[in-house]
C-alpha cells in the first residue's frame, strides 16, 4: 500500500466521507496478511520504498495466484518475476502484461508519469533478456526507461558513438557476459553511477557468470554496484532508488 493511499484514506475519514469501520477494515492488512503458507507483506511499499514481490520460480501457480490477488487487491498493483507463459495463463488475471523476454509479469504500476532517467545498456544480444528485467522493474516502480542493446567491447565503437547517452541519464546500468568488461569501459568514460549485472551467458569459462562477475567486483574504476547474477529486478529497484533520490 503506498503512502498516498493511506493519505486519502485519512483524509475520507477527516472529511466525513469514509466511516473508521471501513477504514479500519481498509488498513487492517498493515503491515502484513497471513494467507497461511505466506505472509504479505503490504507494508513494504511504505517502509522500503519497493512493494512487495513475487518470485515465482519453485511456486506453484496456486500460490502465486493468492499472493498476486492478496498484493493487487491492496495496492492495485503487481510484479511477477522468473515466471513462464504457463505461470500467466494459470493467473487469469485481467489486464497482467507477461514479458517473455525477461519472465516478468506486471499488472498496474506505481506511476502513470515516469520520472528521471535511467540507461540500461546490454553488452550483446544474448544479455537482453537480463536488460529487459531491468527495464520492466524500473518502469513499473516509475523511473523513465531508456535502451542501448548489443554495445559489447567486441565492437567498442557501437558504444562510442552512442557515449552522450551516458551523461543525459542519472544512473547507468550496464549487463554483460563473458568478461564482463563494458561496466568498466562505460564507467570510465563518464560520472553517471554504474550499475553491473553480471549475465550467466558466455563458453565454458564464463563459468555461468562467475567469470564476468568477478571481473566486475575487481574492475579498476571506483564506485561500480555489483549486483548478483543475472539480478536484473534487484539492478531495477538499485536504479530507480538512485534515479528519485
Amino acid at each position: 500500500m503506498h503512502s498516498s493511499q493511506i493519505v486519502k484514506i485519512l483524509s475520507s475519514v477527516k472529511l466525513g466521507k469514509m466511516s473508521v469501520e471501513r477504514a479500519l477494515e481498509r488498513l487492517r492488512h498493515l503491515p502484513y496478511e497471513d494467507i497461511s503458507f505466506a505472509k504479505v507483506d503490504h507494508h513494504r511499499q511504505l517502509r522500503q520504498g519497493i512493494p512487495e514481490v513475487i518470485f515465482a520460480q519453485g511456486k506453484r501457480i496456486d500460490e502465486i495466484r493468492a499472493i498476486a490477488k492478496a498484493l493487487y487487491k491492496r495496492s492495485k498493483s503487481l510484479l511477477i518475476t522468473k515466471a513462464t507463459q504457463e505461470i500467466y495463463d494459470g493467473l487469469k488475471l485481467k489486464d497482467a502484461i507477461f514479458y517473455p523476454s525477461s519472465g516478468m509479469i506486471s499488472l498496474g504500476g506505481s506511476f502513470k508519469e515516469k520520472r528521471g532517467s535511467v540507461l540500461v545498456v546490454s553488452a550483446g544480444t544474448a544479455d537482453i533478456p537480463v536488460a529487459e528485467e531491468v527495464v520492466v522493474t524500473a518502469s513499473f516502480l516509475g523511473s523513465n526507461v531508456e535502451t542501448e542493446y548489443d554495445m559489447g567491447v567486441a565492437g567498442i565503437h557501437r558504444m562510442l558513438d552512442k557515449r552522450k547517452h551516458f551523461d543525459l541519464s542519472r544512473v547507468v546500468v550496464v549487463v554483460a557476459g563473458m568478461e564482463g568488461a563494458l561496466p568498466s569501459v562505460i564507467g570510465g568514460l563518464t560520472d553517471r553511477p554504474i550499475i553491473a549485472v553480471p549475465a550467466s551467458t558466455g563458453y565454458g569459462t564464463s563459468f555461468g557468470g562467475l567469470t564476468a562477475l568477478f571481473a566486475m567486483l575487481n574492475s579498476c574504476v571506483p564506485g561500480i554496484a555489483v549486483m548478483n547474477i543475472d539480478n536484473g529486478f534487484g539492478a531495477g529497484c538499485l536504479a530507480h532508488k538512485i534515479n528519485t533520490l
